[in-house]
């Protein structure tokens, strides 16, 4: 099946591309306007780009959102992960704030809810995925984005343990990561 994914984040649709295989994935065309993510929830965010993708291109749209949630921070920075130290913040200026104001060692946790808008069958879907761990020390690994370097995963991964989100390959990555999670439950859907 052909599915366009509502977003501009290059590394997003590298990764949904690995991740849904055999399906298509297509890219954002540039004329399709998305709303800017205002909701509250992860839900809400990737519903908004979906609907907005779908009614603009009448076709099955898939969108997420995602970020991390610091046990520490009471959830924070969850739905303003991308924004986290500003609005035009780069990943290592969110990463470094992250490391600053949560304690090496502490619960956090990756969170993916992915949208599927249906405009000819008139249907919406949400999936979610979740992916615990803990804050590492320091970052390590240039493997991955945004905060990977230093999230330590709690499922089992293969040797050697201790490794970052960072330093996995993809496939171990996308094996356990919330968008890994999330996605093969759409596929799980797709099949019927």
């Amino acid at each position: 099946m052909k599915l366009v994914l509502a977003t501009r984040n290059a590394h997003k649709a590298e990764e949904f591309e690995q991740l849904l295989a055999p399906h298509e994935v297509a890219p954002l065309p540039d004329a399709v306007v998305l709303p800017p993510e205002t909701g509250t929830t992860f839900a809400e965010n990737a519903l908004g780009k979906a609907r907005a993708a779908a009614q603009a291109l009448n076709v099955v749209v898939i969108a997420d959102d995602s970020g991390i949630e610091s046990e520490a921070l009471g959830g924070r920075p969850g739905v303003y992960s991308a924004r986290f130290a500003g609005e035009d913040a780069t990943d290592q200026e969110n990463l470094d704030k992250l490391l600053a104001e949560a304690p090496t060692g502490s619960p956090i946790a990756y969170v993916c809810v992915i949208a599927l808008a249906d405009p000819i069958n008139n249907t919406e879907h949400l999936f979610e995925g979740r992916c615990t761990g803990t804050l590492a020390p320091e970052p390590r690994g240039d493997g991955g984005f945004g905060y990977d370097p230093a999230f330590l995963p709690d499922d089992p991964i293969p040797a050697p343990a201790g490794r970052t989100m960072a330093e996995l390959t993809p496939e171990e990555k996308g094996a356990i990561s919330h968008r890994g999670r999330a996605a093969a439950l759409l596929a799980e859907h797709l099949s019927g």
